[in-house]
């Protein structure tokens, strides 16, 4: 909206060179705003936008663009104004930018920090890649416990500019080693004259540098912080993790189990950013699979091909078991993945899912049974009205058939699609693989094996 408003307005000032204009009114905005209006411009005239805005505004604002866009307006920046920027941007940022360049480009915008920048940088990007490491940054306040409330409000007076947060200050020994976490506010409401260590409990929550990114969302959620201290295997107090780092992790897998939920690997790019031979790449080896296994219904249905001959009314019935089976395994596979991404299903809990499942599978195959018999009795009992014959004298075995048939398959979807993710989370494999295509695609040649079999043992000796 905002880009829409004013776009027209900061073109004008572009096309006149009044960067004296452009100067001021991007000022007045936050730096997210001013990111939004400066993204829709065209490459070359963002890179004149982005020349002209202060250093420190230049910085806030590049932090809010996408990788691809950061790298192009860095090609488009002289060195100087490169440095100034790259210097100027958070620790966590800066990593989150260098993790996307390749190994000359890094070694390039490094030689553009400052000796101090450059090994904060070169300490984040030695940790393990997708660990609370790489998404720390070593700009915190720290205070001793022997310390005055009046030292700690004058250190934060020194230094607090630069903290990426002062909602919470750290207390940590002369070693470094983290001791507790202290909200501003108890500083605050205590006399200045009360030593830090009669204001803190000695109990806090912290992360591992090493940890996994995507086991630090399950912490931030449970405690409910918008920070956490990150210690070594010491206990050192390494840096700290802000809940927005988190929220860009948590958004990162969300996107990727969704994308696999629908049958493609994750796209590395944003949709509209991706190059189209990407798209296909990363969708043709699931559909080449799926195809294959819809082969394997083909093959089902040839070695059927005797039974569907005596009785062609079976084959009218084949779209519905396969769609019953299929969307009832579908249901079951994403309600368990989910569940396992939110912490609420592990692997030892393999056995409660199972009964939940056979319980659900039977109630809802029942209910599911009951339509299909009912639909075939009542279209038999319709169409003779008017003369027709569409089931035959054995019409209701027909149904029962039906029934029978609808029950298991939706039986045997519920089961699969409950226990793959589970499956495959034991063999090490990410659980969104058991993607809702594979899943259909498994209970739909299964599901007409049960058909089939169903009609085998109820319809022999009468039309079969």
């Amino acid at each position: 909206m905002l880009a829409t408003l004013l776009g027209p307005e900061i073109k004008d000032m572009i096309a006149r060179r009044d960067f004296a204009a452009l100067r001021s009114t991007f000022d007045e905005f936050p730096a997210v705003d001013a990111a939004e209006l400066i993204g829709e411009l065209p490459e070359d005239e963002r890179a004149i936008v982005f020349r002209i805005l202060p250093t420190a505004l230049a910085a806030d604002v590049f932090e809010y663009f996408e990788p691809e866009a950061q790298q192009a307006l860095l090609r488009a920046m002289s060195s100087e104004q490169a440095a100034a920027v790259l210097n100027e941007m958070s620790p966590d940022d800066r990593t989150a930018l260098l993790e996307e360049l390749p190994g000359n480009a890094v070694a390039q915008m490094l030689a553009l920090l400052t000796p101090g920048e450059r090994k904060v940088a070169q300490q984040l990007l030695n940790y393990p890649e997708n660990s609370i490491g790489r998404l720390m940054t070593p700009d915190f306040i720290s205070v001793h416990d022997d310390w005055t409330i009046q030292r700690v409000l004058d250190h934060v007076r020194e230094n607090g500019r630069d903290s990426e947060t002062l909602n919470v200050i750290y207390v940590t020994d002369e070693r470094g080693r983290l001791i507790d976490d202290v909200r501003i506010r108890e500083f605050l409401i205590h006399p200045t004259g009360t030593l830090v260590r009669d204001i803190h409990d000695a109990s806090y929550v912290a992360l591992k540098a090493t940890d996994d990114a995507e086991a630090a969302i399950a912490r931030f959620k449970k405690y409910d912080r918008n920070t956490l201290p990150v210690t070594d295997s010491e206990g050192k107090l390494l840096g700290i993790v802000t809940v927005d780092d988190i929220l860009d992790v948590q958004e990162a897998e969300a996107t990727e189990d969704i994308q696999k939920l629908g049958g493609t690997e994750a796209l590395e790019d944003p949709y509209m950013d991706a190059p189209v031979w990407d798209l296909v790449r990363k969708r043709v080896v699931w559909l080449v699979v799926l195809f294959v296994g819809g082969m394997l219904t083909a093959t089902v249905i040839t070695n059927f091909q005797g039974s569907l001959e005596k009785a062609i009314v079976l084959s009218v019935f084949m779209p519905l078991i396969i769609s019953a089976g299929g969307n009832a395994g579908s249901q079951a596979s994403t309600l368990i993945i989910r569940a396992m991404s939110l912490g609420e299903v592990r692997l030892c809990d393999w056995w409660r899912v199972m009964r939940k499942e056979i319980l659900s599978g039977l109630a809802l195959g029942g209910i599911l049974a009951v339509f299909g018999f009912l639909r075939v009795v009542g279209w038999q009992n319709m169409d003779a009205a008017f003369g027709g014959d569409p089931y035959g004298q054995h019409y209701v075995w027909i149904g029962l058939t039906f029934a029978v048939a609808v029950l298991g398959v939706v039986l045997w979807g519920t089961v699969a699609g409950s226990m793959l993710p589970l499956i495959l989370k034991r063999l090490g494999i990410d659980p969104a693989t058991s993607s809702a295509p594979f899943v259909a695609t498994l209970v739909d040649v299964t599901g007409l094996i049960i058909y089939f079999c169903a009609a085998a043992v109820i319809l022999t000796g009468r039309i079969l």
